[in-house]
């Protein structure tokens, strides 16, 4: 077994590890500020999906931002109180926009924690989030869990998972206050 995983190793190695692709091209070209950098990425992420009563968000800058083949993966208790994750994308999200337009949203970070490998930077971000119900603003908070790729010319979100805040969940306060 050994002798064989040692194969498949020397084989990989001789081997392109990706066929050269050209870069994916948004339907939207991205504004440089939101693309250039980590902090640039994050803050659009929150400003696009952010707004008043009515408001309609830039769905056109919220698509450039992703990679193709994106997911958004909200997870938390269902009904029955199992812990699931649920896969979407990005044009799915956007289905939702009536119900987040009509009732308003406004999400912003309050910590993050950051960490960089080559191409790869993983964002632990957590939110504060307020929406209207019932006539009455609501707060709640919690974390997203954002992978970004840099191809060399700019940022794209490859996935966002994220969790809220429960009172049997509640953020540590080391992911409060902190950006590094």
């Amino acid at each position: 077994m050994k002798h064989y995983v040692m194969a498949l190793a020397l084989c990989a190695a001789s081997q392109p590890l990706f066929a050269q692709a050209a870069a994916p091209v948004p339907a939207v070209e991205a504004k440089a500020e939101d693309v250039q950098s980590v902090d640039g990425i994050v803050a659009a992420l929150y400003n696009v999906i952010s707004g008043d009563v009515g408001v309609k968000r830039d769905w056109d800058r919220f698509r450039s931002l992703y990679y193709p083949g994106a997911q958004m993966i909200p997870t938390g208790k269902d009904k029955t109180g199992k812990i699931r994750a649920r896969r979407s994308n990005p044009d799915d999200y956007i289905a939702s926009a009536p119900r987040l337009e009509a009732a308003g949203f406004q999400e912003k970070e309050i910590g993050r924690r950051t960490e960089t490998f080559g191409a790869i930077t993983h964002v632990f971000s957590t939110y504060e989030a307020k929406h209207l119900v019932e006539g009455k603003w609501e707060t709640m908070r919690g974390i997203n869990s954002i992978q970004l790729f840099h191809d060399g010319k700019r940022y794209w979100v490859l996935n966002i998972a994220w969790s809220s805040e429960t009172p049997d969940n509640p953020i540590p306060p080391e992911y409060i206050g902190v950006k590094n």
